[in-house]
């Protein structure tokens, strides 16, 4: 019998305050929203297989809905074009809310160094946790799945890097990167017209 048991039998009864409790809820049923966009989504499958057994940590909840979902996991080579799709689905979904950036694809663009695939989805995101790997191997994404339940239970985090190994380590806090998803002429007005900020 563990200490929780041991409180019970002594005791008959627990103490708690709500946030804990809903922090412990929050971080025991996280949701995914799996964005495989690429190579990368077949690791993320084996993630959710039972070899693996993802439902150890609450997340065997594949939710194919955003409004269902609380934690994003893109996975995959990002191009400009399907930027607006991942943006508008991260919208959709209910604060709070998680982004996993899955392989080297979504974190940097990886080897694709071309006009079309975006370098990183921290462009218009912001990412909670980086998984490295070509593709990452699923221990790698049970180990960043970790680090977000960890996130949610302290009050303060900071962007973490998940290598291979499943190592993690904390980045120093970058500025965020000012990237429009909108063409142009109409971030132009809409800075001129007062809606938005430079």
């Amino acid at each position: 019998m563990g200490p929780l048991g041991e409180i019970l039998q002594r005791d008959g009864f627990l103490t708690t305050t709500v946030e804990a409790l809903v922090k412990w809820a929050q971080r025991n049923a996280l949701w995914p929203m799996p964005l495989g966009i690429s190579c990368c989504a077949i690791e993320m499958m084996a993630f959710a297989g039972p070899r693996f057994d993802v439902a150890r940590f609450g997340a065997e909840v594949f939710r194919f809905s955003p409004r269902q979902s609380d934690l994003l996991i893109v996975a995959g080579t990002v191009t400009y074009k399907m930027a607006w799709v991942v943006r508008k689905i991260y919208d959709q979904m209910p604060e709070p809310k998680w982004v996993i950036s899955m392989g080297v694809c979504a974190s940097t663009g990886g080897m694709f160094r071309s006009y079309s695939v975006v370098q990183g989805i921290d462009l218009f995101l912001p990412v909670d946790v980086y998984v490295s790997g070509c593709p990452p191997r699923p221990e790698a994404l049970i180990k960043a799945l970790m680090t977000i339940q960890e996130k949610i239970r302290r009050p303060e985090y900071r962007p973490v890097l998940i290598d291979e190994r499943g190592r993690a380590e904390e980045l120093p806090q970058r500025l965020p990167r000012r990237w429009y998803l909108e063409p142009k002429e109409v971030v132009e007005e809409a800075l001129l017209s007062g809606r938005a900020t430079a």
